[in-house]
């Protein structure tokens, strides 16, 4: 078995664990200052929208020799301001892509001249596009309804499958992923596409499937739950996480090789496009998913869930117990080794008679014959308590071995104790 499966296997006995539901204070820190970064970089640097969300012209053309610098003085030769350039490649060669605001007809033909003059572009390879502004906000419209709908829909399918509490972590969830992806766009400043609209809403979906993977085994774990006092919610909760941390791992792992080749691919060999815009998203959501799975999502629900007050008892009946175990352990440790009785071994209490006690006459169920050696023995217990010394015939205490039966004879007197000599057996 490979050294990953066995840590797996081991991790799902419970043989070892990973305190992730005790230490949420500083995976909640974590998270604050990520969400804090993303926030700013959103309110200060903003989106970056392309021009399919804002409306404009779109201008491109192959020029293998020219530079980003010489392709922006064109544009802005042209009278053209606030345009994007970016440097696209394939396998024709090099060539470029500039995006504008909206344009007239006469501007248009203005910016053609000017890359024409200043680069030595072919007219008829020069091809342009323009995007209405109300087609933009369309589409901004629909992007902002179809996550709406995601999330209301995602919510209550968990509210039915599993409980609110659970779809409410599993929504906190969900934002603090929303939020990351959105804050990496701001600070990296790449372009919002539909392509990416696409990617959020893949990535939201991953994440939520991971999400529920964990949910379902804390369910599994936490069955029955309450009606012992082995342990609390957020300990069942956390070896649920323990059992699911391996294959969440290799699942990640997994999706994350392909899209990480599509996304130095299509933005190292194939410059910016559609692919770039959606491989960038999906590798960040991914991570942020399989981080806010098991260091988020799990321990929102154990805060929820150990506000309840059934679960608070609980967790007052584990310390109880617990707190007992660790006394006997020092109670065992601290006594001595000599009052200390062999494992197995049972404590048989003992009475010390008096001589009172002894001189009682006793009854046999027998009639009063008392076997042989019961009387033996008998005798020389109670002269060890009156003081009196044991007569030599009298035998001492029997020794180890098999219990001889007394002898009887079948036609003999009966052998009897004088009355009042009666000792107690």
């Amino acid at each position: 078995m490979s050294r990953l499966g066995n840590v797996g296997g081991r991790l799902y006995r419970g043989e070892v664990s990973v305190n992730f539901v005790g230490r949420k204070r500083t995976w909640y820190s974590i998270s604050g200052a990520i969400l804090l970064i993303s926030i700013l970089a959103l309110l200060v640097r903003g989106l970056d929208f392309s021009v399919d969300f804002k409306g404009g012209s779109v201008f491109q053309f192959p020029a293998s020799s020219a530079s980003v610098t010489q392709v922006q003085g064109a544009v802005t030769d042209a009278g053209v301001t606030g345009a994007v350039v970016q440097e696209l490649s394939g396998s024709l060669g090099k060539s470029w892509q500039v995006q504008t605001p909206a344009l007239s007809s006469a501007q248009t033909n203005t910016v053609e001249n000017s890359l024409i003059s200043h680069l030595g572009v072919n007219a008829s390879k020069i091809s342009v596009q323009f995007v209405g502004s109300s087609w933009g906000s369309q589409i901004t419209d629909k992007a902002i309804e179809a996550l709406i709908a995601f999330l209301i829909v995602i919510v209550l399918y968990l509210t039915i499958a599993f409980e609110w509490k659970m779809a409410v972590a599993a929504f906190v969830a969900l934002i603090h992923d929303l939020v990351i992806a959105t804050g990496v766009y701001a600070l990296t400043g790449f372009q919002v596409s539909p392509a990416t609209v696409i990617g959020l809403l893949t990535i939201l979906g991953y994440s939520l499937y991971d999400t529920v993977v964990v949910f379902d085994k804390v369910r599994e774990n936490t069955a029955g739950l309450l009606g012992g006092a082995r342990s609390t919610y957020s300990q069942a909760a956390n070896l649920a996480l323990n059992q699911t941390l391996v294959r969440s791992i290799n699942t990640s792992l997994i999706a994350l090789l392909p899209v990480a080749a599509i996304l130095f691919v299509g933005g190292g060999l194939l410059g910016a496009g559609e692919l770039k815009d959606l491989a960038l998203v999906l590798f960040v959501g991914m991570l942020s998913g399989t981080y806010s799975s098991i260091f988020i999502a799990t321990p929102v629900l154990a805060d929820l869930k150990e506000r309840e007050p059934q679960y608070q008892a609980l967790a007052k009946r584990v310390s109880v117990r617990a707190s007992g175990g660790r006394a006997a352990k020092r109670a065992a440790a601290k006594a001595p080794s000599g009052a200390r009785s062999r494992p197995g071994a049972a404590s048989v209490p003992t009475h010390e008679l008096s001589a009172d006690e002894a001189d009682e006459p006793v009854e046999f169920a027998d009639g009063g014959v008392p076997p042989d050696d019961e009387l033996s023995t008998t005798a020389s217990r109670v002269a060890g308590v009156s003081g009196i010394p044991a007569s030599r015939g009298t035998p001492g205490p029997a020794r180890p071995g098999p219990r001889q039966q007394p002898r009887r004879s079948g036609g003999g007197s009966a052998r009897h104790r004088p009355a009042g000599k009666k000792k107690r057996r």
